[in-house]
């Protein structure tokens, strides 16, 4: 029983429940990234360049075998397309992410910011008058 325990408080820990929803979220971000290059961005830039799509830019090294209508040996080919629309796609988020954290490091200096020391108190009439006695014992 003590070992279930320990495992229950490692993994409710802070840290590693952060951790889960980051991975989550990254998840379902990267989703969203992915559709926006391919739906949204990828579009316009293929019709630029002429109708094309990314991912169908491929080199055949071996042509597919087709006997009797069906594809007895797939083609071997080098997809670089799809290299690049995955290129594209990590550009995308590394750059989203730099921008969020670089926004949640500027949040987080204005939040921690120390407000400025209080002035120091002035001296009390007893302070004050032993500084004048000090101040004329000197000049004698």
């Amino acid at each position: 029983m003590g070992m279930l325990a320990e495992f229950r408080q490692f993994a409710m820990r802070g840290n590693v429940v952060d951790l889960a929803v980051g991975v989550i979220i990254g998840g379902a971000f990267g989703k969203i990234v992915s559709s926006f290059v391919a739906d949204v961005l990828m579009p316009p830039i293929g019709a630029l360049l002429g109708g094309t799509d990314f991912t169908g830019f491929k080199i055949i090294l071996k042509d597919a075998v087709i006997e009797a209508g069906k594809v007895v040996k797939p083609s071997v080919t080098i997809n670089y397309g799809n290299f690049i629309q995955v290129t594209i796609d990590f550009m995308i988020i590394a750059f989203s992410i730099f921008m969020m954290i670089k926004m949640m490091n500027a949040m987080n200096k204005k939040a921690v910011t120390p407000p400025p020391p209080p002035a120091p108190a002035e001296p009390s009439n007893e302070e004050k008058l032993l500084t004048e006695i000090r101040d004329l014992l000197k000049r004698q």
